[in-house]
C-alpha cells in the first residue's frame, strides 16, 4: 500500500480538486490502474473521522489517509491479478459499505474486483441499501434432532425441479442475490429448472463438522417438509452446495449419506478439519486433507458421486488440503470437476462457481 498524491488522483481519472463537491459528484469507486503484474486500486471515503478498509480474508486492514484538511480519505492498495474481494469501511466500532460503489453485499459490505477478474453473469448489481427479494414459500422447521426452530425459504426456479440445498442459506438470501442469479441462469438455458432450499446455519461449528446429526435431520425432517409444501421438488437428484465449513459438510454428507446426496458443489471447503482443529492456534497446520482425506484413504466406492470442487486461487494455505482431497475423491471413482476462483476465502468470489457447478452437477 502506498499513499496517493494529487497527481495520482488524476492517474485514476479524477481531475477535480479532492474533497470538493465536484470531486464527489457522480464518483464511482474503487478505481484500478495497471501496476506491473497486478493493479493499484484507489479507495475513497467521505467523512469527518478516520477509517480503515477491512477486507474479507485477503489482507490486513488498511488505514485511510486524510487529504489535507478536507473530508476526503484515501488509500492506494496493491492488488494481485484476478481478485474479487468483499470489503467494508470501519470507523471506530461501526462498519459501513462504500456508498460510491454500486456493488454491495448486504448493508455493511461492498465488492471490489480487479479489471481482469472474470465476469459474473447472472448476478445483478445490488447496492448496499437495496433489499433483496425473498422467496414467497417460507417453512417453519422445528427440528427434534438439532433443537430449536428455524425459517427455511424455498424458491422454485423455472417451475421447480431437483432440490438444490444451499447451506448458509441466509447469506445467499440477504447478502448475495441467489434467487435472481438462479432465475437468470435457468431462463438462459444454462441449467435446468431447480428448487432452491435455503438452509440457515445454526451453530456452524457444531452442525458443519463431520457429524451425522445435520444430515439425519435433513433426511428425516427437512426434505419431507419441503415435499409436503406443495412446491415441485425432485429429491432424487438433490444437489448440496456449501462453502467453507459448509463445503466440508456437503462432502461429508456425500460420503456418509450416499442415498441422500450424490451431487455436490463445494467452494473452499474446510478440508483441513479434524476434531478440535478449529480451536488450535493454527487450524490449517494439521494433517493435509484432514478427516476427509483419512476417510477417503479407506477407498470407499464413490462411483455414483458427481462433485465439483472450487477454491480461491489466493487461498494459498487451503490449496494443498483441497488438492489432496480432490485427487483422492477421483481415485475413489467419483466424477470430479476442479476449478479455481479469482478470490480468497470470500463468498463474492464463489458466486460464479456456485451457478456453474450446480449446473454441471445436474448435467
Amino acid at each position: 500500500m502506498r499513499w496517493a498524491g494529487a497527481d495520482a488522483f488524476a492517474a485514476f481519472g479524477l481531475t477535480a480538486v479532492p474533497g470538493t463537491d465536484a470531486f464527489w459528484d457522480g464518483l464511482t469507486t474503487p478505481r484500478s490502474i495497471p501496476d506491473g503484474d497486478g493493479w493499484t486500486t484507489l479507495f475513497l471515503r467521505r467523512g469527518p473521522r478516520a477509517a480503515s478498509i477491512v477486507f474479507e480474508s485477503w489482507s490486513a486492514p488498511v488505514p485511510l489517509r486524510r487529504w489535507r484538511d478536507t473530508d476526503c480519505w484515501y488509500a492506494e492498495v496493491r492488488m494481485p491479478p484476478r481478485l474479487r474481494v468483499t470489503y467494508r469501511f470501519v470507523v471506530g466500532e461501526e462498519a459501513y459499505a462504500d456508498p460510491y460503489n454500486p456493488a454491495g453485499a448486504g448493508g455493511e459490505r461492498s465488492v471490489a474486483a480487479t479489471p481482469d477478474a472474470p465476469a459474473q453473469p447472472h448476478w445483478p448489481l445490488v447496492g448496499a441499501g437495496d433489499v433483496l427479494p425473498l422467496p414467497r414459500v417460507r417453512l417453519r422447521w422445528t427440528s427434534e434432532r438439532l433443537g430449536g426452530r428455524r425459517t427455511v425459504r424455498v424458491h422454485p426456479v423455472g417451475g421447480g425441479g431437483p432440490v438444490v440445498l444451499l447451506l448458509d442459506g441466509d447469506d445467499w438470501l440477504y447478502l448475495h442475490p441467489a434467487t435472481s442469479a438462479f432465475d437468470s441462469a435457468v431462463a438462459s438455458g444454462e441449467m435446468p429448472p431447480v428448487t432452491l432450499v435455503f438452509l440457515p446455519a445454526g451453530d456452524r461449528g457444531a452442525e458443519f463438522g463431520c457429524r451425522p446429526a445435520l444430515w439425519e435431520a435433513v433426511r428425516d425432517e427437512l426434505l419431507p417438509l419441503v415435499a409436503g409444501s406443495g412446491v415441485r421438488a425432485d429429491p432424487g437428484r438433490t444437489v448440496v452446495a456449501g462453502q467453507s465449513l459448509g463445503g466440508l459438510s456437503a462432502l461429508y454428507a456425500a460420503l456418509e449419506f450416499p442415498e441422500l446426496v450424490s451431487r455436490v458443489a463445494c467452494q473452499s471447503a474446510s478440508l483441513w478439519w479434524t476434531p478440535g482443529a478449529a480451536d488450535l492456534p493454527d487450524p490449517l497446520g494439521g494433517p493435509v486433507g484432514g478427516a476427509i482425506a483419512a476417510r477417503l484413504r479407506a477407498r470407499p466406492d464413490l462411483s455414483g458421486l458427481r462433485i465439483a470442487f472450487d477454491v480461491g486461487e489466493h487461498e494459498r494455505r487451503m490449496l494443498p488440503h483441497c488438492a489432496l482431497v480432490e485427487s483422492l475423491t477421483e481415485q475413489a471413482g467419483a466424477t470430479v470437476r476442479v476449478s479455481r476462483s479469482a478470490s480468497g476465502h470470500d463468498r463474492a468470489g464463489w458466486r460464479h462457481a456456485l451457478l456453474r457447478d450446480v449446473a454441471w452437477a445436474l448435467a
